[in-house]
């Protein structure tokens, strides 16, 4: 357990709940794969009416500010109770923890108009938990002209970097998003699309379930090929980076004004959503990455065995494996990135990529509420 230890803990936009990681760190430099030590997960589900109330919070709403404020108290709640049944489990004190690396839950994220909303209350959290907490990992970079996101693209250029292979690491959440390492030490990444949010969307409305396990469901369809290609005429696909997205685009309203009221078959509907996120990530690698030898899946994603399929059918010349062939599950790996931002910060230690997000520069991401 050698090293300074630090917890991670992700809430991403599946709304599936909170990832916890704790991790030691043995150094600054993580590339020789004996640096970082993952000695503990933990996962806390989100309860059904959390995830109702987290998704009406998407878009204005009566009292909204209240009920942010609120809701970031429950949160904050929660992440605690998941951070001290991990300690618990491997009999660790507080007192040995640096800090926490909180991303937050993301409610709005709108860089064209310079903000970014994540909420936690990481103030509260550090007294819930009696350890230093590090948040609001996006702003300052939205504040010098960038994105905010994806964030991850650092800690995968420290992690999963290689001389030998040109990488694409595809985190495939409720957004899926892609880090693109070079063997010469090229590092872009952005955002391609929608990963599981529009299909977990349709089947919790379909058939009352949160998500469809392996794809199972999707692969009893057709893909509906007019539905597809106006999906696929969505003007953000065209973007070049640095570009980022979310629910604010993403949501049940796109889907709906994309069906333009036509009676598809509900599996159908299921496996061209499914065909969406594949061809989107493909198209973008395509068009935005050099030739990519071995490809990298982790995110809920990953466990859909319909996508990883089409992806592997789509990419011909790339193998496509997960993020547990590189010694990191798949479920795990944001939680880790967000333990070595809290690092990063608390090192003063730039965090962001500028030819990733647009920023200005380099900056030191995260505020700081000191235990």
């Amino acid at each position: 357990m050698a090293g300074e230890l630090f917890i991670g803990l992700m809430s991403g936009t599946s709304l599936d709940g909170v990832d916890v990681a704790l991790v030691a760190f043995n150094q600054d430099n993580l590339n020789d794969g004996q640096a970082l030590n993952v000695l503990a997960t933990h996962f806390l589900a989100y309860s059904q009416p959390l995830r109702s109330q987290i998704l009406a919070l998407q878009h204005p709403t009566e009292n909204e500010l209240e009920m942010t404020a609120l809701m970031g108290n429950t949160l904050a709640q929660l992440y605690a109770q998941a951070v001290n049944q991990l300690l618990a489990n491997v009999q660790i004190s507080s007192e040995k923890i640096t800090a926490i690396g909180c991303h937050g839950q993301t409610i709005r994220h709108r860089p064209d108009k310079q903000f970014t909303l994540q909420i936690g209350n990481a103030a509260l959290l550090a007294e819930l938990t009696n350890i230093t907490v590090v948040s609001d990992f996006r702003s300052r970079d939205v504040a010098a002209a960038g994105q905010g996101a994806p964030l991850v693209p650092a800690f995968h250029q420290a992690v999963f970097s290689s001389k030998q292979e040109n990488r694409a690491l595809i985190n495939i959440g409720g957004i899926a998003n892609i880090t693109y390492l070079s063997n010469a030490g090229e590092v872009l990444g952005f955002d391609s699309g929608p990963g599981n949010m529009l299909l977990d969307a349709w089947i919790k409305q379909h058939k009352n379930l949160d998500f469809d396990a392996d794809g199972a469901w999707a692969s009893t369809g057709q893909v509906i090929m007019p539905l597809l290609s106006a999906m696929l005429a969505e003007p953000y696909f065209a973007l070049p980076p640095p570009k980022s997205t979310g629910r604010d685009l993403f949501n049940k309203t796109w889907l709906t004004q994309k069906l333009s009221g036509e009676s598809y078959l509900s599996q159908d509907v299921a496996r061209t959503l499914v065909e969406l996120s594949a061809q989107s990530i493909y198209n973008a690698l395509l068009a935005d990455c050099s030739e990519v030898s071995n490809a990298y899946l982790c995110g809920g994603g990953a466990r859909n065995i319909l996508l990883k399929n089409r992806l592997q059918s789509l990419l011909t010349h790339t193998k496509v494996e997960t993020t547990d062939a590189l010694g990191i599950g798949v479920d795990w790996v944001e939680a880790i990135a967000f333990a070595w931002l809290a690092k990063q910060c608390l090192n003063q230690k730039t965090a962001n990529l500028p030819l990733v997000t647009g920023a200005k520069g380099t900056r030191i991401l995260g505020a700081i509420y000191q235990h």
